[in-house]
């Protein structure tokens, strides 16, 4: 038998969120069985409904409406629903701390460190937010972003969630053609975009992309440029440029 590459110390296991999650359902449902991984997965599957209205509450999901039925046309695949009658925001569960402890902690090939608290992270999404509601975007309008794994990207998401837009995102590196496809299959509103990114030790100047993007992408009313070009970065966020 194969033996595991790692496995926790038995203080740290016990700390797990699994290790909650376990106890948690153990005394909602009164199973003692429930004591490791593999049965707590057979009950998920046996009793899915069951399962999923456990971990809703255990996670705290913030959600407005009839928390039943929790599963309609279960049998259905696609076409299964779950938890139909509540709405929720993506981005209000993942903004609901508001603190000083670390959400994001950056670093980048440049050698450059970022750190952003749960406070300060809200406050960039609401700024960022603010911004594309002055742009028009609203429920339904798309935001597409042209960026890498940086800050930015996370709160560029979270802003246009936290407005019912829809975002998608793909690398920088991608060339035009193949970003005008995908991009040009949703009609962006918004586009957000680095002036460059760094890869292999250099630097990889994306204006001209941007430009050419531009051009490929007619529903476009507002292009955001998020300098990354090498420098470290002061300013986090996004200042508004039309180009």
């Amino acid at each position: 038998m194969a033996q595991p590459l790692w496995q926790p110390d038995a203080r740290k296991a016990e700390d797990s969120n699994m290790a909650r999650f376990l106890r948690f359902v153990r005394e909602r449902t009164g199973n003692p069985d429930l004591v490791r991984y593999a049965p707590l997965w057979d009950f998920s599957v046996r009793q899915p409904e069951r399962f999923w209205s456990l971990l809703w509450e255990f996670c705290g999901v913030r959600a407005k409406g009839e928390h039943d039925p929790v599963l309609v046309d279960g049998e259905r695949m696609p076409g299964a629903r779950w938890f139909p009658e509540m709405r929720l925001n993506f981005a209000e569960n993942l903004l609901r701390h508001r603190d000083a402890s670390p959400a994001i902690i950056f670093r980048n090939e440049w050698g450059h460190a970022r750190t952003l608290s749960h406070a300060e992270l809200h406050a960039e999404v609401a700024r960022t937010a603010a911004a594309l509601r002055r742009a028009g975007v609203g429920p339904g309008d798309r935001v597409a972003g042209y960026l890498p794994n940086i800050p930015e990207t996370a709160i560029a998401m979270l802003a246009s969630a936290s407005l019912g837009a829809v975002w998608s995102s793909t690398s920088p590196d991608f060339g035009v053609k193949g970003v005008s496809d995908r991009f040009g299959q949703i009609e962006p509103k918004v586009l957000i975009a680095a002036d460059a990114y760094p890869y292999g030790g250099k630097t990889h100047d994306c204006m001209q992309k941007v430009r050419a993007l531009q051009k490929a992408l007619p529903s476009l009313t507002r292009t955001v440029i998020v300098p990354y070009s090498g420098q470290p970065l002061d300013l986090i966020g996004m200042p508004e440029t039309t180009a």
